[in-house]
């Protein structure tokens, strides 16, 4: 017997900021023109390089060494989808990109987990998946899913049986970072048409996004790059994540930073609309900083991330911010500080999409309870963006007159009918028998145990079930 799962509450900003001006957008148009026209970027896949150059770029085969003009990145990008529908497995978890909301994801793709029953800290596999997308289908917060940890227990086709576990355990979109080789993706599209029904509805309503990265600085992957162009065919959405590290593999500024990392998600978007023009695609700018002391990657101000819609929009595709995610070793203060602020920022500026909920350790490690505290942090951050409703049922002016001087308001019906709205968090505001508050991880930590043993949602059907079990067999078998 299946639950019902609940619908998706996406975050709908009453107002608007802005992080970047006029001017400085279009300082960062010209550098990037500037880097792609005179530097260029490295690109090692021979059919990458042959729709370049077919399409008007100048490529130098043996340096795999590709340079665009101005005018050959605003002919491609014309033919980019400004918006588009990411689909769910029924409409009623579609994402319309067009609808002026920002819709929120988990993060990926960790290796890492504290396991759910015994609490001790191993790696991730296949059924880490399947729990994690029960969870995140259960929560409103998350409206599309990425595949939370790696199914390390099937090390031959691991991306492919995270989309399974996936795709059986959640009816919302599911977004992957994983896969990224030519014949991996022909075989994610295989399954991502099992889900849809057939080619006409998966090309309306994708069930499935890809990911891709580029390698700082301007460079692109063989591999990842002949994926991309597999899914763009297919029309699944295809998006290019940038994650320069300002003071290594960026300039150590972060308007330089900004710069390399735009010029390498334009480079790749020009792409695909050269290959497929019309695809749908997205850009993605994830940098980070290098720590002077250790080298290591952290995290920037939440600001930048922001700035990276900004970008994204001025070339006129949809992004995917940087909203939420951490350095924290386990949940508490630190793991949730950050994910408010730049989730915050990027709706106010308009992001279509975001992801980052509910791993530790730069993305690597699952805690059951993550996803359940960072939920929280979200329905804070759509409270706040918001806004204020000034109509005359919430402005009250009647239930005021009526209670009058030293009344009371808990005995109006007004009182009834809208105290229920305020959204008291049932994980922050838990009362404690004696008074205060429990702590919220541990009730978090009830939720989770409570969302397993009572949340299934409606599963595929018994065909589509044994269709995809024959993708994988017959994956496993010729990759293995």
């Amino acid at each position: 017997m299946y639950s019902q799962t609940p619908l998706i509450e996406p975050i709908a900003p009453a107002y608007r900021i802005r992080i970047l001006s006029d001017e400085q957008l279009d300082k960062f148009k010209s550098n990037t023109f500037e880097i792609l026209e005179k530097t260029g970027v490295h690109c090692p896949s021979e059919r990458a390089l042959k729709i370049y150059a077919e399409h008007g770029a100048n490529v130098d085969f043996d340096k795999k060494l590709v340079k665009l003009s101005p005018d050959v990145i605003l002919e491609s990008l014309s033919h980019a989808p400004r918006y588009y529908t990411m689909g769910g497995r029924t409409e009623a978890f579609d994402l319309d990109l067009s609808k002026g909301v920002t819709y929120e994801a988990t993060d990926g793709t960790g290796t890492k987990t504290i396991d759910y029953v015994t609490g001790e800290l191993r790696s991730s596999i296949k059924d880490d998946v399947a729990k994690s997308a029960r969870i995140a289908d259960y929560l409103s917060s998350i409206s599309f899913y990425w595949p939370m940890v790696s199914a390390q227990d099937h090390p031959t086709t691991p991306s492919l049986h995270e989309l399974d576990a996936s795709f059986n355990n959640t009816l919302k979109h599911v977004q992957t970072p994983t896969v990224v080789e030519e014949i991996t993706t022909r075989y994610a599209v295989e399954m991502a048409k099992v889900v849809a029904g057939d080619e006409e509805t998966m090309r309306a309503r994708p069930p499935l996004s890809l990911l891709i990265c580029t390698i700082s600085p301007l460079a692109q992957d063989a591999e990842s790059m002949d994926a991309a162009l597999v899914a763009a065919e297919a029309g699944i959405p295809v998006g290019f994540m940038a994650m320069p590290n300002t003071g290594s593999t960026g300039p150590a500024t972060i308007e330089g930073t900004i710069s390399v990392g735009d010029a390498e998600m334009v480079s790749a978007m020009v792409l695909m609309q050269m290959a497929y023009p019309g695809s749908p695609m997205y850009h993605s700018f994830m940098p980070g900083r290098t720590h002077p002391r250790t080298g290591a990657y952290i995290g920037h101000e939440a600001a930048i991330y922001a700035a990276g819609v900004e970008l994204a929009h001025m070339w006129g595709v949809p992004t995917l911010a940087g909203t939420f995610g951490g350095h924290a070793s386990k949940p508490g203060w630190e793991s949730t500080a950050g994910g408010g602020v730049a989730s915050l920022l990027c709706a106010l500026c308009g992001a279509e999409t975001g992801s980052g909920m509910g791993l530790l350790e730069g993305s690597t490690l699952l805690y059951p309870e993550g996803l359940v505290l960072d939920a929280e942090i979200y329905h804070t951050v759509r409270s706040n963006a918001g806004g204020v409703d000034t109509t005359s049922e919430k402005m009250a002016l009647d239930i005021i007159q009526t209670v009058g001087q030293r009344g009371h308001y808990l005995s109006q019906p007004h009182t009834r009918e809208y105290m229920r709205k305020l959204g008291y968090s049932e994980v922050i505001f838990s009362p404690e028998k004696d008074g205060g508050y429990r702590n919220p991880i541990e009730v978090a930590r009830e939720k989770t145990d409570w969302i397993l043993k009572n949340h299934h949602p409606e599963p595929l059907s018994e065909p589509q079930q044994a269709e995809l079990k024959r993708i994988l067999k017959t994956a496993d078998k010729e990759l293995s």
